[in-house]
């Protein structure tokens, strides 16, 4: 048995889903006490509001990001260069 267990809670979500995601988060968040989100499919800027609506409204961070399929597309959740992929090729 591990003291303290468990050390971290992630909620690993589809960000595809847009409010089904935000239901989601809603029901697990009343389950247990999440600490970080995982937001998968994050391969186009049109999702991306999901990720900080959730984590806006449910205080909870960000850890990971998932911008493809293989295991190498997940990434450490970065804010600053998320919110730049939203104006890159904006002139």
């Amino acid at each position: 048995m591990i003291e303290d267990a468990p050390h971290e809670v992630l909620l690993v979500l589809d960000g595809s889903t847009g409010q089904n995601a935000f239901e989601q988060a809603k029901e697990f968040t009343k389950a247990t006490e999440v600490t970080s989100l995982a937001v998968t499919k994050l391969d186009g800027t049109a999702k991306g509001g999901v990720v900080i609506g959730i984590s806006d409204q449910f205080q909870i961070p960000v850890k990971y990001i998932g911008v493809g399929e293989g295991i190498e597309d997940l990434q450490i959740f970065n804010k600053i260069e998320f919110v730049d992929s939203f104006f890159s090729g904006v002139n």
